[in-house]
């Protein structure tokens, strides 16, 4: 007599579950992705599956997206581990101060803020660096937070980003985008 293999209906049924959650939950991330981005206008418009493959390529191309910065945040932010790229956008926008003022005083911040030791959101800098800043930081210049950022953007580079890349969130995230190509 010929053995019958016959597979539990449940087992299937949890399996069809597990992933219509996973294509929701990409689905959901999907438009608020889009939503978040819906007022602005401009040549990313819209998120689409070649922009989020680009991704992949690099972190540069990632942070340059406003999908792929919002998206990478909110993985960061799952992972409580958010401080690296708050950091490193805060000094992006410290950058661009012009006032020696202004900048002096965005400086102590951002000090107190990443830098000093058992701060809110201390970032992981070697001690030489981190008293370096402290130092510049009372004539501050557009440079003072420099080697720091260097040190956290290749942190992200060499741990965060690589995790994104293998994350639902993106794995999701492209699986819907490229479904909904094929659909046309």
């Amino acid at each position: 007599m010929p053995s019958l293999i016959v597979q539990a209906p449940a087992q299937h049924h949890f399996i069809m579950d597990r992933d219509d959650r996973k294509r929701n939950i990409g689905k959901n991330f999907m438009c608020r992705l889009q939503c978040m981005f819906s007022h602005s206008s401009g040549s990313e418009s819209r998120l689409t599956l070649e922009d989020t493959q680009q991704w992949s390529q690099s972190l540069e191309h990632l942070l340059d997206s406003k999908y792929g910065l919002a998206a990478f945040r909110n993985f960061l932010k799952s992972e409580y581990s958010d401080e690296n790229i708050e950091f490193w956008l805060t000094c992006e926008d410290y950058k661009k101060i012009k006032s020696s003022f202004r900048m002096t005083s965005k400086a102590k911040k951002i000090y107190e803020q990443f830098i000093k030791a058992e701060s809110p959101k201390e970032i992981n800098i070697d001690y030489h660096t981190r008293e370096q800043i402290k130092r510049s930081v009372k004539s501050a210049t557009v440079h003072c937070f420099d080697d720091a950022q260097k040190m956290v953007y290749g942190l992200m580079e060499r741990d965060s980003y690589p995790r994104f890349l293998r994350s639902d969130i993106y794995r999701t995230l492209l699986e819907n985008l490229s479904a909904d190509a094929t659909k046309g």
